[in-house]
């Protein structure tokens, strides 16, 4: 099973590179996490392969949204926010109860701890745990490293935004984790 998701991973990379050490970077993040709140080693291997396949649904978006340089136009943003939905299709294909687990993580990734988030608008614990550590350790990501459309900020200013959306986009008790992983943490932003 291992070997199913590497390929799928490594699919990724062939179609996206920047979203491949995305992945890895978000791997790290969620494992530290999952370390700090005592997940036991199968459950870190389980988070592991959910925070490597995130964003595999990002394979089926078009070059002209996925490679876009600048801020999505609306219908950008609606075919972006599919990704979740196609990433889950994806997993389910390869039909066995581990791969259920894992779509989960990938479906529910941008689901807020509101119920502002999507694709379903769950909120609190309803969200799938490894897809709340995924979600903390994404925004990180997305916000430390440069993209086309921003420069990366530094750590300071992250953990602003984060605590400023704390029980609105992020569950606080893994937050309130979080600010503890990432202050020892080597993906730590300048």
């Amino acid at each position: 099973m291992h070997r199913i998701f590497n390929s799928l991973s490594t699919a990724l990379g062939e179609r996206d590179a920047d979203t491949r050490m995305h992945s890895d970077r978000v791997i790290e993040l969620s494992r530290e996490l999952g370390m700090h709140i005592d997940l036991d080693s199968q459950e870190l291997a389980m988070l592991a392969q959910g925070a490597r396949l995130h964003d595999i649904g990002k394979i089926g978006i078009p070059d002209h949204v996925l490679r876009k340089p600048s801020r999505f136009e609306q219908d950008e943003w609606e075919t972006m926010r599919q990704h979740p939905l196609i990433g889950e299709r994806i997993i389910l294909a390869i039909g066995n109860e581990c791969a259920t687990q894992l779509a989960a993580v990938v479906r529910h990734h941008h689901e807020a701890f509101d119920g502002s988030g999507y694709p379903d608008r769950l909120r609190g614990t309803d969200i799938p745990l490894y897809a709340r550590i995924v979600s903390l350790a994404d925004n990180y990501d997305a916000m430390a490293v440069s993209r086309p459309y921003h420069p990366g900020r530094p750590h300071h200013e992250i953990m602003d935004i984060l605590s400023n959306q704390e029980a609105e986009k992020f569950d606080p008790d893994l937050l309130h984790a979080f600010r503890h992983v990432i202050e020892r943490s080597p993906m730590r932003a300048p």
